[in-house]
């Protein structure tokens, strides 16, 4: 477990300066360019990541502390529109000083502890991972603004790890009722070598690209742009609905023809804007 610590928090940093390779040579003006996710800029998407990564150094240093901040918890667009006025060299700052003390603060942890946040208490583990998987998908929306192609690495994993383990609560956030039938998972990694989860036995499989599914569950892309290989009822509803972060349902990006798939369940006056609200994970 040690070990899975140690792994853990070395992708998150190799994850941290892949977002940073992006953000380091912004003028000013690109800063402000829009994202996928309506109304929010590349500044909004690193503010967003700054504000939970002190939030998360919080969780772990002083749980009590961290506890009694829910209270007064507003919404991420307050938050975002509140470090609107922060120059973008201050705002790298930001970034950088709340991740670097935020990694501190999780080399101290076993996998096994527990850490409040702001669903469940989490793991350890999962609380780094969760770290890890929104940092990836927030580097994917700043690579989108900037029209870029990021090369997908082997860090994935953890991504597709998280996005699996949240399929449960992606049917429970929308009240509704969670499938007993489990689903197999069966993916191809960048390198080239398989990855799977779920029994093996399992009627109900998703297959394909490692990336298009990390997309998929982090809300980044629609299933009908995928590369997907879907078989079974439960396997379909799933991905319909997939979301590998905590918060309420999130609606994803529309499909790149304009039209909805047939069949997929829409979640209209309960979410956030397009794929922001990763508080929390797995």
């Amino acid at each position: 477990m040690v070990d899975l610590m140690a792994e853990l928090l070395d992708d998150l940093r190799a994850e941290t300066e892949s977002l940073e390779l992006l953000l380091r040579p912004l003028r000013p003006g690109e800063w402000e360019l829009p994202t996928p996710a309506a109304g929010w800029a590349v500044r909004d998407q690193v503010s967003h990541l700054a504000w939970f990564d002190d939030a998360a150094r919080t969780a772990v240093t002083d749980p009590d502390a961290f506890r009694a901040s829910l209270a007064s918890f507003t919404s991420v667009d307050d938050l975002a529109a509140q470090a609107r006025g922060l120059p973008p060299d201050e705002l790298l700052r930001w970034f950088r000083t709340a991740r670097a003390t935020g990694l501190e603060a999780f080399a101290r942890l076993g996998a096994r502890d527990r850490v409040p946040w702001y669903g469940p208490d989490m793991s350890a583990a999962s609380f780094v991972t969760a770290r890890l998987m929104e940092t990836w998908a927030h580097g994917q929306d700043v690579a989108d603004a900037l029209g870029v192609t990021r090369e997908p690495t082997a860090r994935l994993r953890h991504v597709a790890t998280i996005g699996h383990r949240a399929l449960a609560y992606s049917f429970a956030v929308r009240g509704l009722p969670v499938p007993a039938e489990p689903v197999r998972v069966e993916l191809t990694a960048p390198g080239g070598e398989p990855w799977t989860a779920g029994p093996a036995e399992a009627a109900d499989v998703v297959r394909g690209p490692m990336l298009d599914f990390c997309l998929v569950v982090t809300q980044r892309l629609h299933l009908a742009d995928a590369s997907l290989e879907i078989t079974g009822e439960t396997a379909r509803a799933w991905m319909g609905i997939a979301q590998a972060f905590a918060g309420p349902p999130g609606q994803g990006r529309a499909p790149r023809s304009g039209t909805p798939t047939s069949g997929t369940p829409t979640t209209s006056g309960l979410a956030p804007r397009p794929g922001r609200l990763e508080v929390g994970g797995g």
